[in-house]
């Protein structure tokens, strides 16, 4: 009988690099939310793919950033460090032929890990002359010592084997850490306000989103057999407000069409979804306000 493996695998990187994408495929479920724009996950979320004896738990995190100074911000970038130090293996990501100063300090940041450390290069199909790739997958390997490179395209299934082949190699022994038909460690309500959360941010331009969160306040069950979900939406400034519900409410109601079709979906249940938006002035730079709405904040110590 071949031994068990387990263990939790950070995918790390800047703002909006894939590491989502990347999970969601690995785990074959949409654990995470995805949008084009940076900075969508801003939670430790778990998306677990159990296949015969191997366990490999992926630990999406928030994109590494510099420049913010908000309580939120520094949220984000502790939340993604503290996963690396806890890790058996990091998946460090890297777009094919981009490099920023962002994708510099997450390198730095790797300088004290300890664990395997791949190196992913990620959106391969994007680059259409294929031999462009092979200087910087080259040039980004040689910032430091790898356990594996694997080059790859999450959104078309490419190479996904030859990573999870890798993961597999490194990862200790170690019984089961979860059930095996589980997929991730969050509830139906944490899963429903980042679907919400997910339509906001493809409806609203700019920094907007950035100051916006959802939070579930109730959930009751329907004579009909469907779910009445009443979900709030928080923004940081009144002027926010009226740009979330827009003119005569046509944004608030798009969103929460389009919402309850995708939890609808999720869930795999009918549902009848009410949304307001209200005011918490300055919660992403409030620790007590960012607690309050189920951050995990920095260690102090």
């Amino acid at each position: 009988m071949s031994e068990t493996r387990a263990g939790f695998i950070a995918v790390v990187g800047r703002p909006n690099v894939g590491k989502s994408t990347l999970i969601n495929a690995l785990v074959g479920a949409r654990v995470s939310i995805t949008t084009p724009k940076p900075q969508t996950t801003r939670h430790r979320i778990l998306g677990i793919r159990t296949e015969d004896s191997v366990q490999m738990i992926f630990v999406d995190t928030p994109g590494i950033h510099t420049g913010g100074k908000s309580a939120m911000n520094r949220m984000l970038n502790q939340t993604a460090g503290d996963s690396m130090r806890d890790a058996d293996c990091v998946l460090w990501l890297v777009q094919s032929n981009r490099w920023t100063d962002e994708d510099a300090a997450v390198l730095e940041r790797l300088r004290t890990v300890r664990c395997p450390v791949g190196l992913i290069v990620t959106k391969v199909d994007l680059v259409k002359d294929k031999a462009e790739l092979m200087p910087f997958i080259a040039k980004t390997g040689s910032r430091r010592a790898f356990d594996f490179v694997v080059p790859l395209s999450a959104t078309k299934g490419n190479n996904l084997d030859a990573l999870l082949a890798e993961v597999t190699r490194v990862l200790p022994e170690s019984p089961l850490l979860f059930e095996s038909e589980q997929v991730t460690d969050r509830g139906e309500h944490f899963r429903m306000a980042e679907l919400i959360r997910e339509r906001l941010f493809m409806s609203l331009d700019q920094e907007l989103p950035y100051a916006i969160t959802v939070e579930i306040e109730s959930d009751e069950p329907m004579e009909d057999g469907r779910r009445h979900v009443s979900a709030v939406i928080w923004v940081a400034r009144d002027s926010h407000k009226g740009i979330v519900i827009g003119k005569q409410g046509a944004r608030l109601k798009q969103v929460g069409s389009e919402a309850r079709r995708a939890i609808q979906a999720d869930l795999g249940q009918g549902l009848h979804l009410q949304l307001w938006c209200r005011v918490k002035r300055g919660w992403a730079d409030d620790e007590r306000a960012l607690a309050s709405l189920g951050f995990d904040l920095p260690d102090q110590g």
